[in-house]
């Protein structure tokens, strides 16, 4: 598969169609607000509410790949999934690439973003697509060198899916969690920087030594707050316990957590979990518009 995939990515920008199994099939588009046209950026954009109005109230969201902002989605790594049968969207994954800079050079982290699945499709295997698929995509486009990637959720499933998938991530109860001047300086850019990619409004507050955020759900994300019996609950407690303990749900708090995408973690999370997906007809959007053919259960809405 590893081979297959290389090949795609050559473009400048991703635009990968692929059958993921007899039900479902994906695109992931890269950065759509810079090549797409109109048409069909609205397009793309009607997909993604369409998927949303299944899952909460139609026009509650409106940060971020919601708000209609083309600049919004020249930032985004878009992944939808559509049943076959139908062509209906019913989940997707909106990723976004945040501008920081890192020992004196500018770098983008790769923020994990929100994802919504219609609850009619729910405990189908779809979030390893969502997550862990469009992430090594990604992983590939940067020629298998490690990308810092940051997540905001108060989901206790999702604080141990990111804690279990990706390397050095703070915070956390996991072996290994540690709190480094990197991750401080990384969480100090995107909370004064990037707020608008997951809907926190300027009044939150943000737990240094802890990397919470408090407050959070004031700055078009509100309709996303839960209580923690609303939460989808992680397989180990210990995770459970560990969002119980740092976030008041009252309020509404998050946990950032930041941590790397590198070799190991990503092919281990895709290879333990479910193997390689098959590819049908995939192209990449560049300079040439190069086209090729390889080969190739969380439900709601997680993380922001």
């Amino acid at each position: 598969m590893l081979k297959a995939v290389l090949q795609l990515l050559p473009g400048r920008f991703m635009d990968v169609r692929m059958r993921v199994s007899a039900d479902y099939e994906t695109r992931v588009v890269e950065r759509p607000g810079r090549w797409m046209k109109a048409a069909e950026l609205e397009q793309l954009s009607s997909d993604l509410r369409l998927v949303a109005s299944k899952t909460l109230k139609v026009g509650s969201l409106t940060y971020g790949v919601f708000s209609g902002d083309r600049s919004r989605l020249e930032h985004s790594i878009i992944t939808i999934v559509y049943r076959r049968s139908d062509r209906q969207p019913i989940a997707f994954n909106a990723l976004a690439l945040m501008e920081i800079s890192l020992a004196g050079k500018p770098y983008e982290v790769l923020h994990l973003g929100l994802v919504m699945i219609d609850s009619d499709e729910r405990s189908r295997g779809l979030s390893w697509i969502l997550y862990g698929l469009t992430c090594f995509l990604m992983f590939l486009r940067n020629q298998l060198r490690p990308i810092w990637i940051s997540n905001v959720t108060q989901v206790p499933a999702v604080v141990g899916m990111v804690a279990e998938a990706f390397s050095n991530v703070f915070p956390g109860p996991h072996a290994g969690a540690r709190r480094s001047l990197t991750h401080v300086l990384l969480a100090r850019q995107i909370m004064a920087r990037h707020r608008h990619v997951f809907g926190v409004g300027p009044e939150a507050g943000f737990d240094e030594e802890r990397f919470v955020i408090t407050n959070a759900y004031t700055g078009g994300s509100d309709d996303l707050k839960k209580t923690f019996d609303e939460t989808a609950k992680h397989r180990e407690e210990t995770f459970n316990e560990f969002c119980r303990k740092e976030l008041d749900y009252g309020r509404g708090d998050d946990v950032l957590q930041i941590g790397q995408m590198s070799e190991l973690p990503v092919g281990a999370h895709l290879s333990r979990r479910h193997g390689s997906a098959p590819l049908a007809c995939s192209t990449c959007r560049g300079r040439r518009g190069r086209h090729a053919a390889a080969a190739g259960a969380a439900g709601g809405s997680l993380g922001r």
